[in-house]
């Protein structure tokens, strides 16, 4: 099948590498534009397009040059993982296209759905091969695929098996000619929740939650607090006969220790410690 793909980070590269794999044909790659870096001024390409030019692949950062691959290249279907831009209504009038989500729609549509389904403590999460249209992950189900989520599993891992099981899901779902599943997607049913981005705050552990709950933002990643006006990450933690004990930390400016290193270097008293430590 010819194929028009829009991805942008890491987790968008395995998908497009399993395509061209299976001997599909992408005509073209559309990706974000370079990210500048460090103070030099020099750019650096996004994981997909590393990837894509790595696999000789036609590269652009123009939606609009869908188009183009859909009328001369005979492009027959736009795949979508992770692209992180609107596809407007004139390019979904010209080429169908399928989108690679991270949940079980409608649970958690938007743009963080792997952080969402683990900080709300959901037992299953999934992958959902949708038929993308103008709305906010709104489109038809053509496959999904269960995943289980331990609760020991940080972000990081469960992002890493979804996109194995994505991956597979895509592939096959593809296998067939477009013209005989692409026009017979099922509506999304169930409970709609959203999966908002995350902000900078939002990492900041309130230490009146309960341990589980902090423990779970832990293993979202990114999790903070602060000590002796300083920033103070919580890296890793566990559950302990229903407490908090953190694992690895890292001070403002430092690199990431051991709790116990920090303890015996930083010496807190016991009202300086947070949570219930």
């Amino acid at each position: 099948m010819k194929l028009v793909y829009l991805g942008t980070p890491d987790i968008a590269v395995p998908p497009l590498e399993a395509l061209v794999e299976a001997g599909h044909e992408v005509v073209l790659v559309v990706t974000s534009t370079d990210k500048r870096r460090g103070r030099g001024g020099g750019t650096s390409p996004s994981p997909v397009k590393a990837a894509a030019l790595e696999l000789g692949l036609n590269v652009s950062h123009k939606v609009d040059d869908v188009l183009v691959a859909a009328e001369s290249a005979g492009a027959e279907l736009g795949v979508v993982v992770a692209f992180g831009q609107i596809i407007k209504p004139h390019v979904l009038a010209v080429i169908p296209m399928v989108n690679l989500h991270f949940s079980l729609l409608p649970r958690w549509r938007g743009a963080a759905p792997v952080e969402r389904a683990l900080l709300a403590g959901d037992d299953v999460t999934g992958v959902c091969v949708m038929r993308l249209d103008e709305g906010l992950d709104t489109g038809g189900i053509y496959a999904r695929r269960e995943v289980p989520i331990d609760p020991e599993q940080t972000a990081a891992e469960l992002r890493g098996l979804l996109v194995d099981v994505g991956t597979s899901l895509l592939v096959e779902s593809l296998s067939r000619p477009v013209e005989q599943w692409v026009g017979q997607a099922e509506p999304q049913a169930g409970d709609i929740t959203y999966a908002s981005k995350f902000g900078h705050g939002d990492f900041e552990i309130d230490w009146s939650n309960s341990p589980v709950e902090v423990h779970r933002l832990v293993r979202v990643g990114g999790a903070w607090t602060t000590f002796r006006d300083k920033r103070l990450k919580i890296l890793q933690a566990n559950l302990v006969d229903g407490r908090l004990v953190p694992v690895t930390v890292q001070p403002e400016g430092k690199a990431a220790m051991s709790f116990e290193s920090w303890s015996n270097g930083f010496h807190p008293a016991s009202d300086e410690l947070f949570g219930d430590l």
